[in-house]
């Protein structure tokens, strides 16, 4: 496993659950039969991409101050930071659960397949071209990315054209590995959305997820890990996951009223149990089945989200502290780890000691720091594309501010 790519990632961090960002619009008239409750925001979205998008920024503290991943020689009490390979397959559940909300309202149907491109490479495109000059200058200049070296032409190349899921080239950010895997499930989601549409949701986990399962059992040692290329088939079935468990917002009150809650502790508690069991070396190094195993529990702590449950845990997502992490949560994601790796092997050598001494003074600056910038970085190349949807109208706010 190349420890410069962890994992815990995730492109569609801050992407707002509104029709205009999901790229989608009205569908076959069948919105009209939509009950009214179905046009309001889902609320504590936001609030779960900012919670796990911390998780993410803690998991990497931990990963870079001891060393062994993942048999790490970090303290057992600090075992709960060692999953960030599961923040990214929720956020891939997320991703597909928000982006199809819209289409759920409206028959399953969206805009476009072209309109809809358009729409998330103006959404996430920016933000990630800008965070990829950052960390390349980082990596060069401040702190390397990767033990394999710094980052090359083939870097610039192979990164900025958002292809690093299916050509190796040496890393200026181990966080962008997930981007290039969502960036082909965009590619995918609208004939997700057909399959959905025609044949329903049970069809449209099967198929993709079968082939996901007899790969899994009929290739020697099938068991891809961040860090490796051609993820996204492995985890188009997460995502897919997300795609139907938004059918929620449109369901009958007797679904809705169903204790998803409950439901999603009861699905997630065998592989709770099996972790414990195996350990979490185990755990880690058969992430292939559990990202399957996980994604149902997911999808249903979503559905419970949705309708309002449990009461106090859609109250903190929606804090206002916490929804606004969830605002520039992409952002966090996008620049967190080179001011991380900045603070671990740059400052933190002149001033604690290695391991733990090391692990709290980075959570003491790097984890403000990271949030602070984030969130001037948010304000500068994030903020105005959510809300100028082209370049003409961009230029016209810039003109008028």
């Amino acid at each position: 496993m190349d420890a410069s790519r962890p994992a815990g990632s995730a492109l569609d961090l801050a992407v707002p659950v509104r029709r205009e960002d999901s790229g989608t619009g009205a569908g076959d008239g069948s919105a009209a039969h939509v009950r009214p409750r179905a046009h309001a925001q889902v609320r504590g979205l936001d609030g779960l991409r900012g919670l796990a998008a911390l998780y993410v920024v803690l998991f990497h503290c931990w990963l870079y101050t001891f060393p062994g991943y993942p048999h790490s020689s970090a303290p057992p009490w600090l075992g709960g930071l060692m999953f960030g390979r599961l923040a990214v397959v929720f956020f891939l559940v997320l991703s597909g659960f928000s982006l199809a909300i819209s289409p759920a309202r409206h028959g399953w149907r969206t805009a476009g397949v072209r309109e809809f491109l358009r729409r998330r490479a103006w959404r996430i495109l920016p933000p990630y071209w800008a965070a990829l000059a950052l960390s390349l200058l980082i990596s060069w200049f401040v702190v390397p990315a990767s033990h394999f070296g710094p980052p090359t032409g083939a870097t610039v190349v192979v990164y900025g054209l958002v292809a690093q899921d299916m050509v190796t080239a040496p890393t200026p950010n181990g966080a962008f590995w997930s981007i290039g895997v969502e960036a082909e499930l965009y590619l995918l989601f609208p004939l997700l959305l057909l399959v959905r549409r025609r044949w329903g949701a049970a069809v449209l986990a099967a198929s993709v997820t079968l082939p996901v399962v007899v790969i899994g059992l009929t290739a020697a040692g099938a068991n891809p890990v961040e860090g490796d290329n051609w993820l996204a088939p492995h985890l188009a079935p997460v995502f897919a996951a997300g795609v139907a468990g938004a059918g929620i917002v449109t369901a009958s009150d007797r679904v809705r009223r169903l204790p998803w809650g409950w439901l999603a502790a009861l699905a997630a508690l065998p592989v709770l149990v099996l972790g414990a069991v195996r350990g979490s070396a185990w755990t880690v190094n058969h992430y292939f089945w559990i990202d399957l195993a996980v994604a149902p529990a997911m999808t249903m702590l979503l559905a419970a989200v949705a309708t309002g449950k449990p009461a106090f845990l859609v109250r903190l997502l929606t804090a206002r502290p916490v929804r606004g992490l969830g605002g520039f949560s992409y952002s966090l994601y996008l620049i967190h780890l080179p001011v991380v790796l900045a603070v671990i092997r740059r400052v933190a050598p002149h001033v604690v000691s290695p391991g733990l001494p090391t692990f709290w003074f980075t959570l003491a600056v790097g984890l403000p720091v990271s949030v602070v910038a984030a969130w001037l970085f948010s304000k500068l190349f994030e903020t105005p594309f959510k809300r100028n949807r082209s370049w003409k109208s961009l230029v016209a706010a810039r003109s008028g501010a």
